[in-house]
């Protein structure tokens, strides 16, 4: 018999059709998974809404951190100013006015008279006390050798004066002057002030001539201790190296020679005067090898 193959060949050629159109199928569906242009152009749009929209809220961010720090800024600087008018308008009102001139420090001096020739201040808000007012005021008393002037809210001064200590005096004549160790006139008399020494050197005071006979004197007078400086009498130097004094109570010479080792000086001197207290001549212008005559 022969074999019936009528029914193999459509079979194989519907096979055959349908791997050749697998390919085919295969590209369509690739085809259909690209975005047209209204799809492109569509995503486009969205994604430049989103960018602006973000862009708008980092704007509104900064915008608001910025307008924070502006508002404490000038909130601050509000309150500065507030705080500067308020003490400004405080300090210059009448409420600060002057009203009271305390004066300390005095024991020659005229209070008095002091605050007399103050008195163009009283009035003025503290702030617009002239100082330069109050120190041509006090220039017309020789007595004061330096001040300082304090405010005390809300109406007094308190003027704190240092006054020249005389140390000797300086006769021309018959007048006698009391003078501090600059050399400056404190009291004038017809007589001798008691309780000073009478002052006999040449030159002028240390701030104009640091060696002159005056200024060697007036440093010797400054060193000495208060129970040897009762006892001179006169002191005297014609140079920076020779000064000597008498003492009150003996009419002793004491032979000094220059202002310096004072101290020494006066502690030789001192025990001189208990071991020797008969002598008329006490030399001591070399420490520790002193003599008596």
């Amino acid at each position: 018999m022969i074999p019936q193959r009528v029914d193999e060949q459509p079979a194989a050629q519907e096979t055959t059709q349908q791997t050749a159109q697998q390919p085919s199928t295969g590209h369509a569906d690739a085809y259909d998974r690209l975005p047209s242009n209204r799809e492109i152009s569509r995503e486009l749009r969205r994604a430049r809404k989103e960018r602006a929209k973000v862009e708008r809220g980092e704007v509104r961010r900064f915008t608001k951190r910025s307008r924070r720090r502006k508002i404490a800024w000038f909130s601050a600087a509000g309150v500065v100013v507030a705080l500067v008018l308020g003490v400004a308008l405080t300090a210059f009102s009448p409420l600060m006015a002057l009203r009271t001139i305390d004066v300390t420090g005095t024991s020659r001096l005229d209070v008095s008279a002091v605050k007399k020739a103050l008195s163009d201040q009283l009035g003025k808000p503290l702030p617009l006390v002239d100082q330069g007012a109050i120190r041509g005021d006090l220039a017309a008393f020789p007595l004061i050798r330096s001040y300082s002037v304090e405010s005390h809210p809300p109406n007094t001064i308190v003027v704190r004066i240092v006054e020249r200590q005389p140390i000797g005096v300086l006769q021309s004549g018959n007048t006698f002057t009391l003078v501090d160790a600059a050399k400056v006139s404190i009291a004038t008399a017809q007589a001798r002030q008691d309780g000073y020494p009478l002052i006999t050197a040449s030159g002028a005071a240390a701030e104009r001539d640091a060696k002159s006979g005056f200024a060697a004197a007036a440093e010797v007078l400054g060193a000495l201790p208060a129970d040897l400086l009762a006892r001179v009498d006169t002191i005297s130097a014609t140079t920076a190296d020779d000064v000597s004094f008498t003492l009150r109570d003996s009419g002793a010479k004491v032979v000094w020679g220059s202002a310096e080792d004072s101290d020494l000086k006066a502690a030789d001197l001192s025990a001189l005067l208990k071991s020797a207290s008969n002598a008329s001549t006490f030399d001591v212008s070399s420490p520790h090898s002193v003599t008596t005559g």
